[in-house]
């Protein structure tokens, strides 16, 4: 999920789970593909407790973050010890992204950059607009809204998506039958879907 800051783009980057250990420390359910980025010591994150919780920190500053096997481990400088750290489980952390920061991955991109580009497929003929991003466990795909008012989900792989070019605020889909273009026998509800949109960054 996103929302457009006068500074930049706000970004969900995280959310803290059960505490470990007595000092404060927390474990995350990371919600960025650079963690280590989003979570440099010095960094402040917005916090947005859970409905119903009792009054929290409206931000959270980074002390120290480390990788305990494939879990992330962060200490805030407001969390001073296990009780503290237990009273934040829940809490969501956001980021604020420059509107010109890219991802430190030249082959990445960030979903705002994505969201409300023009579809086209290899001849160059309009496919759509792409209307979101899904992130899901084994790949991310891309709703593109086509003009006829379908929603068609493009798996965002280079075999499918050979080209991205954002100075001309546009992708390239290869398109085939029944990946955004219908079957010939389909009508113009086929294929249509209620994916909700997702955000990463």
């Amino acid at each position: 999920m996103s929302d457009v800051q006068p500074d930049g783009i706000e970004v969900v980057v995280g959310r803290i789970g059960k505490p470990h250990g007595i000092r404060g420390e927390v474990t995350l359910d990371v919600r960025t593909d650079e963690p280590d980025r989003r979570f440099a010591p010095g960094t402040t994150l917005r916090a947005e407790a859970p409905a119903g919780a009792n009054r929290r920190p409206a931000t959270l500053t980074v002390a120290r973050a480390r990788w305990h096997q494939s879990t992330l481990l962060v200490t805030f400088e407001e969390l001073a010890d296990r009780n503290a750290a237990e009273a934040v489980r829940g809490t969501v952390l956001h980021a604020t992204i420059a509107h010109d920061e890219t991802p430190e991955d030249p082959e990445e991109y960030y979903d705002h950059q994505l969201v409300g580009l023009d579809v086209v497929d290899l001849d160059g003929a309009p496919l759509g607009t792409v209307k979101a991003v899904v992130h899901g466990s084994a790949q991310d795909l891309l709703t593109v809204r086509t003009p006829d008012g379908r929603d068609a989900l493009v798996p965002f792989v280079a075999a499918l998506v050979p080209e991205v070019d954002l100075d001309a605020g546009r992708l390239v889909v290869a398109d085939r039958p029944g990946l955004v273009s219908p079957f010939p026998d389909d009508g113009p509800d086929a294929g249509a879907t209620d994916a909700e949109a997702t955000d990463g960054a």
